[in-house]
This record gives structure tokens, sequence and C-alpha cells, in this order.
């Protein structure tokens, strides 16, 4: 019985096509958080790009 073909039911190519959509979908979403949150955790809040308001506090201060 190991050699006997099954004929694929057009709800299961239709199935399939979802699945992996949906798969490519999430796997975009968890590159874009992931970008993000490398994106947020190496900024130095310290930093000319990290807090413009920190250079107008320390401009103002002098």
């Amino acid at each position: 019985m190991a050699g006997q073909l099954r004929a694929t039911h057009e709800l299961h190519n239709r199935r399939l096509s979802r699945n992996v959509g949906l798969g490519i979908v999430l796997v975009l979403f968890v590159g874009l958080v992931y970008g993000l949150t490398i994106a947020k955790v190496g900024t130095d809040p310290n930093d000319e790009l990290g807090a413009p308001w920190a250079q107008a506090q320390e401009k103002a201060a002098r």
C-alpha cells in the first residue's frame, strides 16, 4: 500500500497556499519586531541622535 498514490483535493491546495502566505507574513512580522528591538536597544539616549531635548536642556543650563 505504500506505493499507492493519493489524489490531492483542490481544498488541500488552497489550504497549503494560505498556510504558506500566513507563514511568510509571520516571518516578516517577527523580523520587523526584531529589527525595531535592535534599533531601540542599540540607541544611546545620551548621543546627539538619541535625545534631542537633552541637548536643548544642556544648552539652556550653560
